[in-house]
């Protein structure tokens, strides 16, 4: 069934002055709150500063001479721990090799002089006086000049895609979506089938949609809309992703360019509360900051999922959002890139969601993620010859494929150092001092911290306790990929079957005892032995960050238990009261 609510003339919103480089000739506002701060903006050139390259270019170096040290045959000690050692540490380091140098290449800022002539003139000031309109920015009319038609008005739909996410969520972000400056239609795509959101959609004048399956989860909802949709672009948002009103203004003006198919924006987080959202927003920010900007300069910026405006006429090109995978919005990208299209990222903080907060929602956002980076590199290898791409194409989503890669590479060196303890196999010669292997092994590790400290303020250590514990989740992914697995669609926000966060990881309670079990006995060891070892040292150390993971579940646990108990009690209450109305002989 599909269900359309009628649009109705928009509720007249409080004036707010636009910003003047929209209008040559701003219509004039006399009442109404202090303008808005204008949208957040990263400055490319800022982040690119000398320092920043200068110690880019020092922990380049610090990897060029870990990656010597551990391929000297001097240094290699037993086969096996040797080989684990090898195989993890050449993976981190072709990664971080080439993070670096996509991280200097993202000086290139896209918003060039068409984009700021199409914004200067997306708006016409003396139409909008004309229609009464100065005081419904939401109304106004957007004209995108392009070679081919010098005065088009540019057409919008914005969709909002949602499957159990909570009512007050889709509120915010509905209520956000249909105030956005620049005439547009906003559109609720509700897989979650619910009464609740269709009713909130006509409250807020929105159109509400609702398939008859859930075929194709989130890529199939976005291509039903479009089947039943007209305009010339269209903007997707997650459920709890809001936008701001500016989202519109900052991205229109650049489909000037006939050969852009999608402007991205970033990922921002405000829940930011608890030990997985941030762990989860923090790793997230360097790639948003300095990875996706480098991007830019090789036309290999690619889609998130939200907080993104597509050309319709594109996604038509490539058949629709991609349906074969979980990971819909790298596919797409792909697709794209081998069509020829222009993709841009902008790092703007246009729009601020929730990351996930709880173990449940942060294991089956890895996994959709993983899975598709792992299809990507084993049935759409992008160094093919049949790949229609750029050489830097190619690196770039070869790099992107192989990301989780690096995700496997903890549970390699966890049991490294087991190995040393029990059967004493080592993976360096016994000739290499403790103090030579640290040397080399802070050039890579600790200029690394050290760059987090410079571009993020401090070192995240919720980013280190994450990135060890969730080496299952990417051996999950590449067991799917490799088997054929169907994974579940679930959307990140969906918090209707909320479980015990240690249904979703049993193996890392598992290592942790047998780490806790082992850091045991080498402690032992040492202390008859009279001399602390690296081993034990390294194994103690994996033994906190994993238990920082354990403690942070049994955190969550406790709070899911507690509100499971106050929900139980609220639902009794009303009953109770029933109760004792009958005996009483009172009636409501």
């Amino acid at each position: 069934m599909i269900t359309h609510v009628s649009r109705p003339d928009l509720p007249t919103l409080q004036p707010t002055r636009p910003e003047a480089t929209l209008f040559a000739e701003p219509p004039t506002v006399t009442r109404g709150p202090a303008p808005e701060q204008p949208p957040r903006v990263y400055d490319s050139r800022r982040d690119q500063s000398p320092s920043l390259v200068l110690l880019v270019i020092i922990a380049t170096l610090g990897i060029l001479a870990y990656a010597g040290f551990l391929l000297d045959p001097a240094s290699r000690g037993d086969w096996l721990p040797y080989a684990m050692v090898i195989t993890a540490e050449l993976v981190l380091i072709s990664q971080a090799l080439l993070s670096m140098w996509t991280i200097l290449s993202g000086t290139y800022d896209p918003r060039d002089f068409a984009f700021h002539n199409a914004k200067g003139a997306l708006f016409r000031p003396r139409d909008v006086r004309r229609d009464g309109l100065s005081d419904d920015p939401a109304r106004w009319p957007m004209y995108l000049e392009t070679a081919g038609n010098p005065s088009a008005q540019a057409s919008v739909d914005v969709f909002i895609t949602t499957y159990g996410e909570s009512v007050e969520a889709i509120r915010k972000t509905v209520t956000a979506a249909v105030a956005m400056h620049g005439e547009h239609l906003t559109w609720i795509l509700d897989d979650g089938r619910s009464d609740e959101v269709r009713d909130l959609a006509g409250e807020l004048g929105a159109r509400y949609v609702r398939r008859l399956s859930s075929g194709g989860a989130k890529a199939g909802n976005v291509n039903h809309a479009l089947a039943i949709s007209k305009g010339q672009f269209f903007a997707i948002f997650d459920a709890d992703f809001v936008p701001k009103p500016e989202f519109l203004i900052e991205t229109v003006p650049f489909f000037s360019d006939e050969h852009v198919a999608f402007v991205q924006t970033p990922q921002t987080y405000g829940n930011l509360h608890n030990v997985i959202s941030r762990g989860a927003g923090y790793m997230q920010s360097v790639f948003y900051r300095f990875i996706q900007p480098g991007r830019n300069r090789f036309n290999a910026a690619f889609c998130v999922g939200t907080n993104v405006i597509f050309r319709r006429s594109a996604i038509d090109e490539v058949g629709g959002i991609y349906t074969d995978s979980k990971s819909e919005d790298v596919w797409t990208s792909l697709m794209l890139h081998e069509a020829g299209w222009r993709t841009i990222y902008i790092p703007m903080v246009l729009a601020v969601g929730d990351a996930p907060d709880t173990v449940e929602a942060y294991t089956k956002q890895q996994l959709r993620w993983a899975t598709g980076g792992f299809e990507i590199l084993l049935s759409h290898n992008p160094l093919s010859r049949k790949r229609r791409l750029t050489l830097d194409q190619r690196v770039q989503y070869l790099v992107t494929a192989a990301f989780y890669l690096s995700g496997l590479c903890p549970l390699l060196l966890l049991l490294v150092p087991p190995l040393e303890i029990y059967f004493e196999l080592r993976p360096m010669n016994l000739s290499t001092t403790v103090v030579t292997w640290m040397l080399y092994y802070a050039g890579f590790y600790v200029m690394q911290i050290v760059l987090a400290f410079y571009t993020m303020g401090s070192f995240r250590w919720e980013t280190l306790m994450l990135a060890t514990a969730s080496f299952p989740i990417y051996v999950a992914a590449l067991f799917n990929v490799i088997t054929g697995k169907e994974q579940r669609w679930s959307a990140t926000g969906d918090r209707s079957r909320a479980s015990s966060p240690f249904n979703f990881m049993i193996a890392q309670v598992l290592f942790f005892v047998f780490l806790l079990l082992t850091s045991a006995v080498a402690i032992s060891r040492d202390l008859d032995n009279g001399v602390l070892t690296l081993a034990t040292a390294w194994n103690v150390t994996n033994t906190v960050i994993l238990g920082s993971f354990v403690g942070a579940a049994m955190r969550e646990a406790r709070l899911l238990k507690r509100e499971s108990r106050r929900a139980r009690v609220g639902s009794m209450r009303p009953a109770a009261t029933r109760t004792d109305a009958l005996t009483t002989g009172v009636t409501a």
